[in-house]
C-alpha cells in the first residue's frame, strides 16, 4: 500500500515539475519527491504490510 502512495507521490512531483507549478510555498516538487522515497523506503522496511510472525502461540498449542 505504502509504494502505491509512493508512486502517486512521484507521478504528482512529475506533474508539478513539467508544468513548471507549485502547491503553494509548502508543498513543492521536491517536497513530493522526499515524500515518496520516504514512502518508499518504508515500504521496503517492512511497515504496513500486514504479515505479523505469532510463532509463540503456535509453540504454546503443540
Amino acid at each position: 500500500m505504502l509504494a502505491i502512495i509512493a508512486a502517486i507521490a512521484f507521478g504528482l512531483a512529475l506533474i508539478l515539475d513539467l508544468a513548471k507549478a507549485g502547491l503553494g510555498d509548502v508543498i513543492t516538487g521536491n517536497t513530493l519527491l522526499l515524500l515518496g522515497l520516504l514512502l518508499l523506503a518504508l515500504h521496503l522496511a517492512g511497515v504496513g504490510t500486514g504479515t505479523r510472525s505469532f510463532s509463540w502461540r503456535r509453540r504454546a498449542r503443540r
